[in-house]
């Protein structure tokens, strides 16, 4: 007895350390509807998410949605093809043939397109560093998603005309309309696809300026959320499965707990960390006013890149398979098809090549967004100085090797994070449903947004003299 005295102890400790803390988070949720302000940007921002979730469903007149859906959920590993990725960030709107099928892909693709252009081109730089520029570059996004949505809505409405060459045999007929409205049909689903596609932009846009957290990557968020239902019947079926299949036992339970656990640690980790570059500056007089030095610092993020290398890599993998495939058939040309089996999602040679262009595109996005010759140039004209070196040149040179040692270390992290879901799904045959939400895209997007979302709070929570979700440190944002 004595000797579990202390054993018990701990453990009773232990319990009340953790009653405590959900104590607090339950204390600090209540907070967060005390405050006028607050409780209605957040009431705002369900509502409208509910909103983008309805418009997943309203399905555009003249398809059989019902069928596609149907197809959908005897793709057993649907989530890890082309389409079923694609029905991941639309929340299910692609296979309920819904008016926002297009989901709000065209505008993010649209503001990445336009920040390489900024890097790219000189006068979009020059635009971005003017009074007022930054609203037209928005602007110019903005002109891009209609362009973009009319494009891949022409491809998605031709898609949904002729299902078998897009989604597979045995799926039928999708569209109601006879061949005499064909071109009606075209017509009015590109142009219900672009208004989906611009009303949940705006929504979006609404979200972050009267709302709580960043609109947009709200949207993509609750859409990837909504898969959780799906997902938690797929971890019932394979815990216990019907027809009397053995099932997995408690010790893959305990070991997917340990995974998820230990993946979200991970990305919060990894989302946070930054290294911290001290900045001295001097004294200096502007006018007759003079402004004291201070010491600060420069935090460099080590995952910059975020999500972008791992849809890049997916997206340009994606496409070989399938295009192999196609001339080994048509040609009948075996070498075709025994390269295509190799780059099949889950092969040694697709897996490598994962890693390679992860680790390409980190450093290619930091690349292209991190301007370390604008950063020394500003520090230079603010009279602030990096310790130990000199401004301009040299400062210059110093930002970019730390930038370039910490990137390897955030690629390595996404590299993992990737290629865990596939592991989970072709080795350990768990359902896509369920391996999905151990990494890749999914966790990366869901945890940064809830940290971003996290962080707004916090600061309305602390102006109001309130305890946030953290007592001691801050939650830092992701931008």
């Amino acid at each position: 007895m004595r000797g579990g005295g202390p054993q018990v102890a701990r453990s009773r400790s232990g319990l009340k350390g953790i009653v405590a803390m959900l104590g607090a988070i339950t204390n600090t949720f209540t907070n967060c509807f005390k405050i006028p302000e607050l409780k209605s940007r957040i009431w705002f921002t369900l509502a409208l998410l509910g909103i983008c979730r309805l418009i997943a469903y309203v399905r555009i007149p003249g398809l059989d949605g019902a069928a596609l859906s149907k197809f959908f959920e005897s793709q057993t590993q649907g989530g890890a093809s082309v389409l079923g990725l694609y029905s991941l960030f639309t929340g299910g709107a692609l296979e309920h043939c819904a008016v926002g099928a297009l989901s709000i892909m065209p505008y993010i693709s649209a503001t990445i397109i336009i920040q390489l252009l900024t890097a790219v081109i000189p006068q979009l730089s020059k635009l971005a560093r003017e009074e007022g520029g930054r609203a037209k570059i928005i602007q110019y996004g903005r002109y891009l998603t209609v362009v973009l949505c009319l494009v891949q809505g022409t491809a998605m409405t031709i898609g949904w005309e002729r299902p078998e060459s897009v989604f597979g045999q045995g799926i039928g007929r999708l569209v109601l309309y006879s061949d005499d409205w064909i071109w009606w049909y075209r017509i009015q689903t590109v142009l219900i696809l672009t208004t989906g596609t611009m009303l949940l932009m705006w929504l979006g846009e609404q979200i972050t300026e009267r709302g709580i957290g960043n609109g947009v990557s709200l949207v993509i968020t609750i859409g990837i959320v909504a898969r959780l239902p799906r997902g938690v019947t797929a971890l019932g079926d394979m815990f216990f499965p019907a027809g009397g299949v053995e099932g997995k036992n408690i010790g893959h339970a305990i070991a997917l707990i340990l995974l998820l656990v230990g993946v979200i640690a991970g990305v919060i980790a990894m989302t946070q960390a930054q290294r911290k570059i001290p900045v001295q500056y001097a004294q200096r007089a502007v006018g007759r006013k003079v402004y004291s030095g201070g010491t600060s610092f420069m935090p460099l993020r080590v995952n910059y890149a975020g999500v972008m290398p791992i849809i890049f890599a997916q997206a340009i993998l994606m496409f070989p398979e399938k295009i192999l495939l196609f001339l080994g058939r048509s040609f009948d040309v075996k070498l075709f098809a025994d390269i295509a089996r190799h780059l099949a999602e889950g092969a040694l040679l697709y897996m490598a090549l994962y890693g390679l262009m992860i680790l390409f595109f980190s450093y290619f996005w930091v690349a292209t967004q991190f301007n370390e010759l604008q950063i020394a140039d500003d520090l230079k004209k603010n009279g602030g100085y990096i310790p130990g070196v000199r401004p301009g040149q040299a400062t210059s040179d110093y930002l970019h090797n730390a930038m370039s040692r910490i990137t390897l270390a955030g690629a390595v992290f996404l590299t993992v994070i990737a290629i865990i879901p596939i592991w989970l799904a072709q080795k350990l045959e768990i359902p896509y449903d369920v391996a999905q939400f151990f990494g890749g895209t999914s966790m990366l997007i869901t945890v940064g947004v809830m940290l971003d979302t996290m962080r707004q709070v916090e600061s309305h929570l602390l102006m109001r003299h309130y305890d946030g979700f953290l007592k001691k440190g801050r939650l830092r944002g992701r931008f």
